[in-house]
């Protein structure tokens, strides 16, 4: 048996194959994870999902999963979302991303989403996630690049623009008109390229390990804690 990994702008799936030899499938979207059930694997890992214009993986899917003693894992991005909503039933969250989530840190979604391009672009991102961000300011202010006030003001405005707006270089031209030194954010343009941290990436790739161990060792299989209940609404959209 084998995994299937749910991958697209974190991580393209050729660099995530140089960790863990393993399916790797589009970004999910509702019924997605349920049909890959069906192939029994020995796990499920959900780093990328889609959202907005598709439907989103389904918490109830995912359940379903976990209730036939396929472990499921997640991670970095819509899988982080989804482990910390459901870490209690069994879904093993993996990362700093999730681990914020979970601890009431982070709430909002749009923390983890960006815009991307399709399939034949290995659906590489074109925005900057706000986690991304976040992480970012963090490592500048401990190397003393920005003050505390000066990354308190960055992340408010990073944070007020729309998730598919947010980049680096947007955040800085709006930043000109906030007041910070403009010294300061110059040298903060010039540090980004090397200094720039990618949270998503990190954490994904974190997952990628843990569930290469888990397969190396035997340990990934878990019975469900928790009875499935199967409604009329279930059945339905099962059919669909």
């Amino acid at each position: 048996m084998t995994a299937y990994v749910f991958v697209g702008p974190t991580v393209p799936a050729d660099q995530a194959a140089r960790l863990l030899d393993t399916v790797y499938l589009p970004p999910a979207a509702q019924g997605d994870v349920y049909r890959v059930a069906q192939q029994r694997p020995a796990a499920i890992g959900i780093i990328d999902g889609y959202f907005e214009r598709v439907p989103s993986v389904w918490h109830k899917g995912i359940l379903w999963v976990l209730a036939q003693g396929i472990p499921v894992f997640g991670a970095a991005s819509m899988g982080a979302l989804r482990a910390a909503e459901l870490d209690a039933f069994g879904m093993r969250g993996c990362g700093t991303i999730y681990e914020w989530f979970r601890d009431g840190v982070l709430e909002d979604d749009d923390e983890v989403a960006v815009t991307h391009g399709p399939a034949g672009t290995a659906f590489r991102a074109v925005s900057d996630a706000m986690v991304n961000i976040r992480a970012t300011l963090a490592s500048a202010t401990a190397a003393g690049i920005l003050s505390p006030d000066d990354r308190d003001e960055l992340l408010l405005r990073a944070k007020a623009l729309y998730y598919a707006d947010r980049s680096y270089a947007r955040l800085l031209a709006d930043a000109k008109r906030s007041g910070i030194d403009p010294t300061v954010l110059e040298t903060l343009r010039r540090w980004l390229p090397a200094g720039r941290v990618d949270q998503k990436r990190a954490d994904a790739l974190t997952m990628l390990r843990t569930l290469r161990a888990s397969l190396l060792t035997g340990t990934v299989s878990a019975p469900p804690t928790f009875y499935f209940e199967t409604t009329e609404f279930w059945e339905q959209a099962i059919a669909d």
